[in-house]
């Protein structure tokens, strides 16, 4: 039994059309992808062009970066959840965390941080430092706190005796401490407000951060980290707080050693960035 030609003719024009409208959906997501990425950073370049050591933008500019942010998906940087990144490779030891810098300067840094499932990044500071956090994709669970006002640090002993000779603890009030699942707004970060935060990650999940200024040890801008304990933990003379909301605040101790992360760098391998 023949076919006839008029149908493998119009089979094959089907094809070519299907073929062309896949590379010209390729190609569109190219663009795209560029565009963002160079969008962001040239939105970064004029935000914090004239920025440093407890600097924070203009509510308009904060709104522009924010917007940008907002918009921004894994394909935009060129990332999947199926990458080696996202899998943690021994059982019996913290989930490997892989930074992805896109760009860093003595003004801002954009990069990315891609969490296996239960990767942790441990409750830490950014001093004097504006920050924006989107989450790509995945689950995580977030929690950030402010510095309580007018609380003094008491230099006194903690629940864990091995820690006693560490620096004291000082009273924070617990921000936000919810899970979040992309797509969602981008959560912002101030100098003086809301400014130390942790994250876990519930799946596998990626976020970009950008950071204004970005840590400097030599200009002060030194990343520490902490433990957190329950307000009940401690009794403090003349320390208190509304009755019924003492599971919103903690007491934090700085941390001299950070021995359950283990963050490693990988080739940024998303759309360039042109600099100049």
């Amino acid at each position: 039994m023949g076919i006839e030609p008029t149908l493998v003719d119009r089979k094959g024009k089907d094809l070519c059309e299907l073929s062309e409208e896949t590379n010209s959906r390729s190609r569109r997501n190219r663009r795209r992808q560029k565009k963002m990425v160079q969008k962001l950073f040239e939105a970064c370049k004029d935000v914090f062009a004239s920025g440093g050591t407890d600097y924070i933008p203009p509510q308009a500019d904060v709104d522009r970066l924010r917007a940008i942010l907002d918009k921004m998906t894994p394909e935009d940087v060129g990332l999947t959840p199926e990458m080696r990144y996202f899998r943690i490779l021994a059982a019996d030891e913290p989930p490997i965390i892989t930074y992805l810098c896109l760009h860093e300067c003595d003004k801002f840094s954009i990069g990315i941080f891609c969490l296996p499932p239960s990767g942790v990044i441990p409750l830490h500071n950014h001093p004097g430092m504006t920050v924006f956090s989107k989450l790509l994709f995945g689950s995580m669970h977030i929690k950030s706190y402010d510095w309580a006002i007018d609380v003094p640090s008491y230099p006194t002993a903690v629940p864990n005796p091995a820690q006693s000779q560490s620096p004291g603890v000082k009273l924070a009030k617990v921000k936000v401490d919810a899970d979040l699942t992309a797509p969602c707004n981008t959560s912002i970060l101030y100098p003086a407000d809301c400014n130390m935060h942790c994250f876990k990650a519930v799946t596998a999940c990626a976020f970009l951060d950008v950071l204004g200024p970005p840590y400097s040890d030599r200009d002060g801008r030194h990343c520490t980290y902490y433990f957190d304990y329950p307000f009940s933990s401690f009794s403090v003379d003349g320390v208190s707080v509304p009755e019924g909301e003492s599971e919103g605040y903690s007491w934090l101790q700085e941390r001299e050693e950070v021995d359950d992360l283990i963050v490693v760098g990988a080739l940024y391998q998303g759309p360039k960035i042109v600099t100049k």
